[in-house]
This record gives C-alpha cells, structure tokens and sequence, in this order.
C-alpha cells in the first residue's frame, strides 16, 4: 500500500543524546543535572538588570526617604513634641503624622503646626513636604 505523502521524519521525545562528557560527569556527580543546568541557563539574569527593579518594587527610595523624614524629626524637633507625635508615612508631599493624644493633638494643631511644617521643609525643601496631617493613633 502506497501512502499518498512522503514519510516525514518526527523528532524523538526526551532528551537527545548526551557527549561522553556529559555521560561522564553525571557518572562523576551521581547524578545527571545536565537538564536542570540547561534550564538555568535559559533563565539566568546578571545582578545589574535584576536589581534596579527589585529596588523599585520594593520602594527602596521611598523608605529610605521616610526613614531620614524620621531622624530629621527626632533631631529637629522639640522632644516633648517627639514624645507625643511621630512620623507614619508619606505621600504625594503629605506627611502623615499619628499622635498619642486629642489633647496633644490640639496643642500641634494650633500652635505648633507651621513652626513643624517650616523646621522640615527647611531640612528637606518646600517641593518635598507640602503639607501635615495629624491623627489621633
């Protein structure tokens, strides 16, 4: 019987044949990681094109500056003021604050406010910290 196309070859499945080397280093090893090893060399990245965006998706700029708002806080800030209050976050140029008390909260509020706000856009420019919320927390 006459099939009416020619034959075509099809590919073996698996993996294909190995050198004496590769044979001889699985004997070596006990085991062969020739497969494993040609997968992560598929996937493999040098540290210079991963970590820029690990750094991003962490938000490693941010914390960091959040962490010098703090010290800068701490420093130049009066200490009955740092007792009561403390930096939280900051976002979009609002600096978010959490203090411990309403009575504390209402002191900041009214008279201390403009005072904070000028301390720390002197230590970090206007463009940085454009505003202050305080809450109770």
């Amino acid at each position: 019987m006459m099939l009416p196309f020619p034959p075509r070859h099809i590919p073996p499945l698996g993996p294909g044949k190995r050198s004496a080397r590769q044979r001889t280093i699985a004997q070596w090893r006990r085991f062969d990681w020739g497969p494993s090893e040609r997968a992560q060399e598929l996937h493999a990245k040098s540290v210079g094109t991963v970590l820029p965006k690990v750094l991003t998706e962490l938000r490693f700029d941010r914390r960091r500056a959040e962490a010098e708002v703090v010290k800068v806080w701490n420093q130049a800030l009066d200490p009955n003021i740092v007792a009561h209050a403390q930096p939280t976050g900051l976002r979009n140029g609002t600096l978010f604050v959490a203090v411990d008390s309403n009575v504390w909260l209402s002191e900041i509020v009214r008279y201390r406010r403009k005072e904070i706000l000028h301390r720390l856009q002197n230590s970090f420019g206007r463009e940085f910290i454009l505003k202050i919320s305080f809450r109770v927390g």
